[in-house]
């Protein structure tokens, strides 16, 4: 009989913490890996004031900004496992060619969480897991 402990899949964590996490939790987790100007673009806001507001719980992001922002901080602590943030940062900026060789930012930003997420999320996993 195995145990969840023993056989735990790959990304499980990430994806407990980042389902888990309240707004102001994940805004400021992913801020703390990705940075303050990326969460702005990711969150399509202009100023990062809006970023400070939605850490500290005086405002929220949109329904589907919500959503966009939870896959990130979710991708991003499945990258954090094995990466410095800075690496994480990179990746999430760079051109990916398991994304058509667009940013997986870019592709979160322009694209529905829903319809996108499978395809970053496995881009991720690649990069994470197999290098």
């Amino acid at each position: 009989m195995s145990t969840l402990a023993g056989t735990q899949k790959p990304g499980l964590r990430a994806h407990q913490e980042a389902t888990r996490a309240s707004v102001p939790e994940l805004v400021s987790g992913l801020r703390e890996i990705i940075g303050v100007r990326l969460v702005a673009y990711l969150g399509n806001v202009k100023s990062t004031r809006a970023v400070a507001e939605w850490a500290d719980g005086a405002r929220k992001p949109g329904e589907t900004d919500v959503d966009r922002l939870r896959l990130a901080y979710q991708v991003a602590i499945l990258l954090r496992e094995q990466n410095e943030a800075v690496t994480v940062q990179s990746w999430f900026k760079g051109m990916n060619p398991a994304l058509g060789d667009v940013s997986p930012a870019r592709v979160l930003r322009e694209g529905a969480p829903d319809v996108v997420g499978p395809d970053v999320m496995g881009a991720a996993k690649a990069f994470a897991f197999i290098g």
